[in-house]
């Protein structure tokens, strides 16, 4: 990665725009003086209610001394209860070396940035969120161009940090474009602080609604600017069964069913949020079917062209690699960051590394190594060479799903949800005895068992059983150093044992341990890395004496999750029936939502990379927080999506 800073007089100095990050004098009173005491928010945190929500949007994220400033300022204004999203946008994210160098200036500030390096990592295209002080301060951070980045938002600001480099300098980042999303995702009462007072900024913003006026600026800057919005943002309206439903004003419990991690992963965000959640599931632990396994592989198979798939699966692996470092120690128990080797095993597989070893992806993310540094790397020859992830690894699923649930606001519960009754803003779980639980907020998290209750039972839901094989490691496998992926994986010892794997039964959802099942796991194997076969003495193994693990994966027609608010279905379809005489009506009807129903659900394969995302999703929706990804992202997602396309098709989806 090139740089981004020069140093000059101790001071970091942007190498590609010629300008200072931070005055001369001193950057934090600068920060302090212009942005914080710009918008008010000492006094503005300290008159918040103990269980509000206050946005923070930025342009230009830079060295974060804007973020660190303000989450300082929240620990000593703010309710303990209330919860501070910074939205920021950054073009040219900085390396994490550079990162440090440049807050290690602020020693005050020494305990919030190690926070935030803690977290840092390869800064891909894309958002990134990033959550601290235990739930009470999340950074939602979006890299690219700032117009580009702010038109994936559809949350509101309470207050606008300005702080990209000069506008003759960086003009692209005081655009009429950037402006004008400014503009939409502002509110009445919406605040900014600049340290420019440039004349066609100042225009620019009031153009769009704001107040602005002239303030004396800090140090060496005679004047800067501020001021108000009025009015409300212009937003676009998406199209209504893509749209939010209403942000949760009620009471705050929520019942989340099913332990797996899907269910685990909401659990925790809303708990993290002050929620009292109780998780029903039919075993009474956690983790007990499909999230059982004893080793999961942590990496991301991305397609070589850009696809909502490949979005959702690049920000949740690197969201997972946070969470997961965030939640867990590691050791040879719980998981382990040992890399993870994508071998190029066929013609078409080595056509897909190579397009994504020439994209615009950080080296330190993903790059490809020949078949000698393959072997170097996995400690046992290859037989090819491959792409290497270098933050992936093995985990434990059910240490990760006990850890999300550590939490004293979750409560396990053992019972199998039957039937959803609503009652006034309450909703009733049901079991064969009667009441499991009831709550304002339900979250389905069952898996395909989801379809067992009435108002998810029309969700387009596919079973996957697969199985995997404990191979014992002998003295020659445990040199296995990576995880070695293909057409199946394999993963270095655990407890004596290699997991390799996985089989896939399409359509069924058996969860016996079959030795034929072993036995395709071993020729997958064998033709994954054959020096590794050889090395465990797969060969003379008995398939049949083997111990494994069946499970039931689902997964949906396009293979994306499904993940938001349930609609009444049966409503759905009236309202919008007339799609199918015409798909271009410009329908307006709200989205009939079942009030309080949410899912997570068909992750498949990738439940390790998606489900903590999802989680982050589903209490936005909740809580009425910035997404912490793209809108368009959120609403590829929605359960919804397949109902549209059925009235569109003039029919029910035909794959299910």
């Amino acid at each position: 990665m090139t740089s981004r800073i020069d140093w000059i007089d101790g001071q970091p100095v942007s190498s590609i725009y010629g300008d200072v990050f931070f005055s001369r004098d001193s950057g934090i009173a600068e920060k302090r003086h212009v942005f914080l005491g710009g918008n008010r928010l000492a006094e503005r945190f300290a008159a918040l209610r103990p269980d509000a929500r206050f946005v923070v949007g930025e342009t230009g994220f830079g060295t974060g001394l804007n973020f660190l400033a303000a989450w300082r300022l929240w620990d000593e204004r703010a309710p303990a209860a209330a919860q501070l999203h910074f939205v920021s946008v950054e073009k040219h994210p900085l390396s994490r070396a550079e990162l440090g160098a440049a807050l290690a200036l602020w020693p005050e500030l020494s305990r919030h940035a190690q926070s935030l390096l803690g977290q840092w990592d390869e800064m891909t295209a894309g958002w990134h969120r990033m959550r601290f002080a235990e739930g009470r301060v999340h950074l939602t951070l979006g890299v690219g161009e700032a117009s580009d980045r702010l038109a994936e938002m559809d949350v509101p600001a309470d207050a606008w940090f300005l702080d990209g480099f000069a506008p003759a300098k960086n003009p692209g980042m005081w655009s009429h474009a950037v402006l004008g999303e400014i503009a939409r995702l502002s509110r009445d009462g919406t605040t900014f602080a600049t340290y420019t007072a440039a004349g066609e900024v100042r225009r620019g913003l009031e153009a769009g609604g704001f107040t602005a006026a002239k303030v004396p600026g800090y140090g060496r800057k005679r004047e800067m600017l501020r001021g108000v919005f009025h009015g409300s943002g212009a937003a676009a309206a998406p199209k209504p069964w893509f749209a939010r439903p209403n942000a949760h004003s009620g009471g705050r419990e929520a019942v989340v069913i099913g332990g797996g991690l899907a269910g685990c992963a909401a659990a925790d965000s809303l708990a993290t949020r002050g929620w009292r959640v109780t998780i029903l599931d039919r075993h009474g632990a956690v983790a007990s079917e499909a999230s059982g396994n004893p080793q999961g592989v942590l990496y991301a198979r991305l397609a070589a062209i850009d696809t909502p798939v490949r979005r959702l699966v690049l920000a949740g692996y690197q969201h997972a690699l946070r969470r997961i470092t965030e939640a867990l120690p590691e050791s040879d128990d719980t998981w382990r960051r040992t890399g993870v080797l994508q071998l190029a095993f066929d013609a078409d597989e080595r056509v897909r590394q190579a397009a994504l070893a020439a994209a615009d992806l950080p080296t330190g993310l993903l790059h490809a190594v020949s078949q000698d540094d393959a072997s170097a790397l996995a400690g046992i020859a290859m037989p090819s060479a491959g792409l290497y992830f270098r933050g992936g690894g093995w985990i434990h699923p059910p240490a990760l799903c006990r850890a999300l649930v550590d939490h004293p606001g979750i409560e396990l519960r053992r019972g199998e949800a039957t039937a959803l009754e609503r009652t006034g803003s309450v909703w009733r779980v049901l079991g064969c005895d009667g009441e499991l639980a009831c709550a304002s907020i339900v979250v389905i998290a069952a898996a395909h068992e989801s379809r067992a209750l009435a108002q998810t039972s029309h969700l387009p839901l596919r079973t996957i059983s697969g199985q995997i094989t404990a191979l014992p490691a002998t003295p020659e496998s445990a040199r296995l150093a990576t995880v070695v992926s293909g057409e199946g994986y394999a993963a270095p010892a655990r407890h004596g044992a290699h997991t390799i794997g996985a089989t896939h039964r399409m359509r069924q959802a058996s969860t016996d341990v079959r030795a034929a099942d072993h036995a395709a796991n071993l020729a997958m194997l064998e033709r994954l890395a054959p020096v590794l076969f050889d090395a465990s003495g797969a060969a003379r193994l008995d398939p049949a004496s083997l111990a494994g693990r069946a499970g039931v994966r689902c997964t949906s027609p396009d293979t994306m999750p499904l993940v938001g608010p349930v609609a009444d279905a049966a409503a759905f379809a009236r309202v919008y029936a007339p799609l199918a005489r015409d798909a271009t009506l410009d329908l307006r009807a709200p989205a009939p939502w079942l009030p309080g129903l949410f899912v997570t659900t068909a992750h498949g394969s990738r439940g390790l990379v998606t489900t903590l995302l999802a989680a982050e999703i589903l209490a936005a929706l909740i809580e009425g927080e910035p997404p912490p990804v793209a809108v368009s992202l959120v609403a590829a997602l929605y359960p919804s999506r397949f109902a549209i396309r059925d009235i569109v098709r003039g029919g029910r989806h035909g794959s299910r």
